[in-house]
C-alpha cells in the first residue's frame, strides 16, 4: 500500500510539473530529444533490416551487429539535432522576447553542422533525403512568391526524366560518385540481371549459392 501511495505521489507530482507553463520550453527540448529517438529508431531500423539482409553479406551475428549500429547512430543523431535546435530556438527567443524566422535557420544551421556535419553513411542518406525535399519545397515557394511563373503544364514528368537519366547515366559511367547503397541497389537491377548460369539463379536466386556465400 505504501509504494503504491509512494508512485501515486510521484506520478502526481511529475503532471504537475509538466503543467507548469515556466518550464515548457525546457520541456519542450527534453520532449523533442525523446521523439527524435523514437522516429529515427523506427524509420532507420526496417531501412537498415531491409539494406543488411539483400546486400551485406558476412554472419547473422554480423548483419544483427550492422542493423543495431545503424539504428542507433540514426537515432541519436536525430536526438541530438532535435535537442540542439529546440534548445537553441528557445535561447533565441528568451534573449529577443520575440521568435523570428532567422531563429529556426541559424538554429539548424548550427545543428546541421554539429549532428549531421560527420561525413559517414547514415548522415550522408539523410541529409540527401532532405535536399530532394527542399529542393522541391523551394521550387513551390518561387512560384507563391512570384519569383517564377506558375508552369503552364505539369513539370513533373520532365523532372522524372531528367532525374532517371542523369542516375543512370552516372552509374553507368561513374558509379563511383554516388553513395554506395545506390550503387549496391543499382547493381542489383541492372548489372547482376545480365548474369545467371541456369534456372537457379536466373529465377530462385541473384547468384549462385557458391558466388553468395562468400
Amino acid at each position: 500500500m505504501a509504494g503504491s501511495h509512494l508512485m501515486k505521489t510521484l506520478l502526481y507530482t511529475i503532471n504537475n510539473l509538466l503543467q507548469q507553463e515556466k518550464y515548457k520550453a525546457a520541456l519542450a527540448v527534453v520532449k523533442g530529444f525523446r521523439n527524435g529517438a523514437v522516429y529515427g529508431a523506427k524509420i532507420r531500423a526496417p531501412h537498415a533490416l531491409v539494406m543488411t539482409f539483400l546486400f551485406r553479406s558476412g554472419s547473422l551475428r554480423d548483419k544483427l551487429r550492422a542493423i543495431g549500429q545503424a539504428t542507433y547512430t540514426h537515432s541519436r543523431n536525430l536526438a541530438y539535432f532535435v535537442f540542439t535546435y529546440k534548445g537553441l530556438q528557445a535561447l533565441q527567443h528568451k534573449l529577443q522576447g520575440k521568435s523570428l524566422q532567422s531563429h529556426s535557420f541559424l538554429a539548424a544551421c548550427l545543428g546541421g553542422w554539429l549532428v549531421f556535419g560527420d561525413n559517414n553513411n547514415i548522415n550522408s542518406q539523410i541529409n540527401m533525403y532532405l535536399l530532394s525535399r527542399i529542393l522541391f519545397a523551394l521550387s513551390r515557394l518561387a512560384v507563391e512568391k512570384g519569383y517564377i511563373p506558375q508552369p503552364k503544364r505539369d513539370p513533373f514528368p520532365l523532372f522524372a526524366t531528367l532525374v532517371w537519366g542523369i542516375v543512370l547515366w552516372l552509374f553507368e559511367f561513374y558509379p563511383h560518385t554516388l553513395q554506395p547503397s545506390l550503387q549496391s541497389s543499382m547493381t542489383y537491377l541492372y548489372h547482376d540481371s545480365n548474369v545467371w548460369h541456369d534456372i537457379s539463379d536466373f529465377l530462385i536466386y541473384n547468384k549462385p549459392k557458391s558466388a553468395a556465400a562468400k
